[in-house]
């Protein structure tokens, strides 16, 4: 059971908070006993403050001494190869064997973002993964990625329609399903089809991405929901992310009806309950899925709400 956070920044809050809380939240989860904590790259997000992931993995790396420590992922799309390879050998030559690779293809959020990125095109990413890997196993004649060469780092692929990539690469592979179980089911089937063993995996590996919120009763486990799916609806109807807002301000909301549909389908598509509904839904999820890993994002308003669903997950799982 591992975590995902993104540094989401709270109504009234700042960016430097909501950084900090990411390092204050990785020390909690480490004490929980979870095994890895990634952080996410977005740019240009008003409501996120993670923009630079292997910066931040450095801060939460030295924050903490056990857990796990890695990106979910570092986009390739917008960054050169090598310069990826040569940020995470400085952490794996910094924090030791910590440090994962959690890698993915999604461009910039906006046309603008892009272009300021210089992001090349996504359907180059299995290029650009394996001259990544080239550059970590040093075998690229003239090329030396110092400090990576020679370290063990794991490398992870996230599922945007990279599934392919690591079944052809012998990678594991991070999947979420916001569209329905069944893609993310047959999804997993392909990959564990074609996967091709390789040095860094002798046979697949799963990490399912899921959304999962805890409370002492169902109705506020679902209310953690609320400011991240009303977000959403402002980032599909307005074309932007904004700072999480309290459940309760959302729910007052006299909301338009092209609203009220994209909050309807944003609260979609999660688990949430008390202890005991979660640990069903959970042992349901790895049951279907027979995912290998957890990594368990939980969005909320108050950072202290946010750690109690993660406190009561830890207890349904240790």
């Amino acid at each position: 059971m591992s975590v995902l956070d993104r540094s989401h920044i709270p109504v009234g809050g700042s960016a430097r908070e909501a950084l900090l809380e990411t390092v204050r939240f990785a020390q909690e989860v480490e004490r929980l006993g979870y095994h890895r904590i990634w952080v996410a790259e977005h740019h240009g997000v008003p409501g996120v403050a993670g923009a630079a992931p292997t910066v931040l993995a450095s801060a939460v790396a030295a924050a903490t001494s056990r857990i796990r420590v890695g990106t979910g992922g570092v986009m390739l799309p917008n960054h050169q190869p090598l310069v990826v390879a040569e940020q995470f050998g400085v952490l794996g030559s910094l924090f030791g064997d910590r440090i994962d690779v959690g890698l993915g293809r999604s461009l910039g959020f906006t046309g603008g973002i892009r272009k300021a990125l210089g992001a090349e095109e996504a359907n180059h990413f299995t290029e650009q993964l394996t001259e990544l890997l080239a550059y970590l196993d040093g075998a690229v004649a003239g090329v030396r990625a110092v400090p990576a060469e020679g370290l063990d780092l794991p490398v992870f692929v996230l599922a945007t329609r990279n599934a392919s990539s690591a079944a052809e690469l012998g990678l594991p592979l991070v999947i979420a399903s916001p569209l329905g179980d069944q893609e993310m089911l047959r999804t997993i089937d392909e990959y564990r089809r074609d996967f091709r063993p390789s040095r860094r995996a002798a046979e697949p590996y799963v990490v399912v991405a899921r959304s999962i919120a805890v409370a002492d009763t169902t109705e506020a486990a679902r209310r953690l929901l609320v400011p991240e799916a009303w977000a959403t609806v402002r980032s599909r109807t307005r074309g932007e992310f904004p700072p999480l807002d309290a459940p309760d301000r959302v729910l007052a909301r006299d909301m338009t009806d092209r609203e009220r549909i994209h909050f309807t389908r944003a609260m979609r598509g999660h688990t949430y309950g008390t202890p005991d509904e979660v640990a069903v839904a959970v042992k349901d999820l790895v049951a279907t899925t027979a995912a290998d890993e957890l990594l368990v994002t939980t969005t909320a308003h108050d950072p202290d709400d946010r750690l109690t669903s993660y406190r009561l997950l830890a207890s349904l799982t240790g």
